[in-house]
């Protein structure tokens, strides 16, 4: 039954990924609001039931691009090396995105990654659905953070404050990061600055969150 219930799942994120990818493509052809759900189906060959089955709203048809770091910084803290602080293993993980240019850092120059940011930081309703992508990354961070040995307990407020302040100075900082690639630059050229940037920001963090640095 296990390997049943992989198949399945695997089939399952396939269809996830055709039917987005195939979404992206449209509106990077076309513009967001010109295309319709009944266009992307027909692209990805399948009924309108079937593609709400998967994506309850137009915007996660993009977003789904971004689902897989949803949750990423939260397993970051769970799966931390022994003895270093929750601050500590987030700021590694970010300096090793933007060596890598890993695209939610902001730090990638590749055509098709700026095509993609400028239709999701360009389209209103995409950058509102955001909050609610925003909102579960700090859920899953908080749940680690009070499961890390720090003051508090599972449900306590410092947890949740404390992933605010994490999750946004990492929104914030990708999104420097891309309005300067956006504007022309190279990005091998911002990485220093950006790699600055990291390290200032999370010193900041550690001097506010000291319970978790």
């Amino acid at each position: 039954m296990s390997g049943e219930s992989g198949l399945r799942e695997r089939k399952r994120q396939r269809m996830y990924r055709t039917i987005s990818e195939a979404a992206i493509a449209l509106f990077l052809e076309h513009g967001f609001d010109r295309v319709s759900v009944a266009d992307v189906a027909a692209a990805a060959e399948v009924s309108k039931p079937t593609l709400f089955r998967y994506f309850p709203a137009k915007e996660d048809l993009a977003l789904h691009r971004l689902a897989d770091h949803e949750a990423e910084a939260g397993r970051v803290v769970a799966g931390r090396a022994p003895g270093r602080s929750p601050l500590d293993a987030l700021h590694r993980h970010l300096v090793a995105g933007l060596d890598r240019r890993d695209p939610v850092t902001g730090l990638n120059d590749e055509p098709d990654v700026l095509a993609f940011h400028r239709l999701l930081y360009g389209t209103p309703s995409l950058v509102a659905r955001l909050f609610a992508y925003t909102g579960r990354s700090e859920e899953a961070l908080a749940r680690a953070l009070a499961a890390s040995g720090g003051p508090t307990g599972p449900d306590d407020l410092v947890a949740r404050l404390a992933a605010a302040q994490v999750v946004a100075t990492q929104r914030v900082l990708a999104l420097e990061n891309w309005r300067r690639i956006a504007a022309g630059a190279a990005a091998d050229d911002v990485h220093p600055d950006a790699v600055a940037a990291a390290d200032r920001a999370f010193a900041m963090l550690r001097a506010g969150l000291a319970p978790y640095a």
